[in-house]
């Protein structure tokens, strides 16, 4: 709890302070498990930006381009809407992906996303007959059907509410993520 506490304050002083990278070098960069210390990553998805920054402490290692179910950036609401959800979650799972490569499995829903879902269920937002969905993950594209990294060079959003990456940069992301890496998706 702690660690989120300051993984959270970091990611304000970020906001507020607009720091500088040179974003170039963050794309290109290769981070191996023999390179990063994966007790310290921590993963910041922008929905706003179609951007994954990964994070070892405080030190941005790398940026990965993603793409989401759908251009509409409004927070998760119900399962079959396509929009990704947003909150602090946690990587559950991980697997090699026949359909995806690899495939990240998130803790959503989490207590805060289902308190949310609730809330707008209460508020008539959503039907009270309606399911939080889950099996969100990152994974990569499903190259044998026609998407491919060109969706994710080309902002085009495809899937049902996952964070897609290429197949390269997920197949990398994969050696050097944990069971329990935090993952903070904001607009």
């Amino acid at each position: 709890m702690r660690r989120l506490y300051w993984i959270a304050c970091l990611l304000s002083l970020f906001a507020l302070t607009g720091f500088a990278v040179n974003n170039n070098d963050l794309y290109n960069v290769r981070i191996t498990p023999a390179n990063i210390n994966a007790d310290k990553v921590f993963l910041l998805i922008d929905k706003s930006d179609y951007r994954l920054y990964l994070y070892e402490d405080v030190t941005l290692r790398k940026i990965y381009k993603v793409v989401f179910g759908s251009r509409d950036q409004t927070n998760k609401r119900r399962e079959g809407d396509k929009l990704t959800p947003e909150g602090t979650f946690h990587i559950q799972a991980k697997r090699m992906d026949k359909q995806w490569s690899r495939f990240m499995l998130l803790d959503y829903p989490n207590e805060a996303s289902m308190e949310r879902f609730h809330e707008m269920q209460s508020e008539g937002v959503i039907p009270t007959a309606a399911t939080p969905g889950g099996g969100i993950g990152i994974h990569g594209v499903q190259s044998g059907t026609g998407i491919t990294d060109y969706y994710v060079e080309s902002r085009i959003n495809w899937t049902e509410g996952c964070i897609s990456m290429k197949n390269s940069d997920v197949n990398e992301l994969y050696e050097i993520i944990k069971v329990g890496t935090p993952v903070v998706i904001r607009k």
